[in-house]
């Protein structure tokens, strides 16, 4: 196996045409993973953070793995890290094609180990989906070097099945919840007459429609006004236009006399939507839920295009089982050089 080093962003750009095709050769095709998330992340918000090692691996001469890595720390205290981890990305790992996991593994632990690999003391792969094949394959490949290796239960990501009709959907909910989204809904319609839900997917004032997105996630509390800083809004921005030029973006907001007061920053991806952010303003009535609704809305909607699943991505927040989210499991592997 033919391992290339890439260590700057010409990388990005050597690999773009064969990137997403192994992509979709993989165990588990996301949207985190294609080159547009990965390429956009790293201008963004990665550079500033250590120096890149973009590893490519090819079988025969057909690209069958993709390492992205960087590095953080200082000497005797160096990490590597898959390229979005750990923030904003909700599934990272490395990218293999089924079939090659033993073989690209192998490769990359062998050049890990040897000479022309940088300076290194921890391997973290954070974000790690079930469906990776990481997590199973390489801590026993791993222990071969006599590093040690462990695997943990990272995070939850909550997602929904989607049958072919809202009302059909609505009969997966238990009765409580199902009840109340109705009554919500019906609320809405009779105290906000006015009330309209607007979808954007990107035309020529996609940046306008960014920022009223970022000023509601910024209003909706202090957390999220301090994640919001001037480079992650730069990276919203960014990653917005990069999806809705592959025709992945979902924009949703739901506005009173054309005031904005609801917003959810969403994933169109591979027959799945994928909630992302979002973001209301505080100052409304709580009982009209305007969020709650535009989520309803925002699912009515996934149905109506026949999508296939709903997926909340990371967090177990209270509200993403009441809309019927069911845990799938997210897993770091970290590896200690002995």
């Amino acid at each position: 196996m033919e391992l290339t080093l890439y260590r700057d962003s010409e990388g990005f750009a050597s690999l773009r045409a064969e990137w997403n095709g192994l992509l979709r050769r993989s165990p588990f095709d996301t949207i985190f993973l294609t080159w547009e998330w990965q390429s956009t992340w790293w201008q963004q918000l990665g550079m500033s953070r250590g120096p890149l090692f973009l590893l490519a691996a090819r079988q025969d001469e057909r690209l069958v793995g993709i390492i992205p890595l960087y590095r953080t720390g200082t000497p005797g205290n160096y990490t590597l890290q898959v390229v979005g981890c750990v923030e904003v990305s909700d599934y990272l790992d490395l990218l293999v094609e089924s079939g090659q996991e033993d073989a690209v593994y192998g490769a990359f632990l062998n050049w890990l180990a040897g000479p022309d690999a940088p300076a290194w003391d921890c391997l973290e792969l954070c974000n790690q989906p079930a469906a990776s094949k990481t997590h199973l394959h390489v801590p026993s490949l791993a222990g071969q070097y006599g590093w040690a290796v462990e695997v943990a239960h990272e995070d939850v990501c909550p997602v929904v099945d989607l049958p072919d009709n809202w009302d059909a959907y609505l009969e997966t909910l238990d009765k409580k919840q199902r009840h109340e989204i109705r009554r919500k809904l019906r609320r809405v319609e009779r105290e906000a007459p006015d009330a309209e839900v607007r979808f954007v997917d990107g035309g020529d004032d996609l940046d306008a429609q960014v920022d009223l997105f970022i000023d509601l996630h910024r209003r909706s509390d202090m957390a999220k006004n301090e994640f919001m800083v001037p480079q992650m809004q730069a990276f919203f921005h960014a990653i917005a236009r990069s999806a809705a030029e592959s025709g992945w973006l979902q924009l949703s907001f739901m506005e009173i006399a054309g005031r904005p007061v609801a917003a959810y920053f969403c994933f169109d991806y591979q027959n799945q939507v994928l909630v992302y952010s979002s973001g209301y303003d505080p100052q409304l009535d709580p009982q009209l839920s305007f969020g709650w609704v535009l989520l309803s809305h925002v699912i009515q909607h996934a149905i109506g295009q026949g999508r296939a699943r709903l997926d909340f991505l990371q967090g177990n927040e209270d509200y993403k089982y009441r809309f019927g989210g069911t845990d799938t499991l997210v897993y770091r592997t970290l590896i200690r050089r002995t």
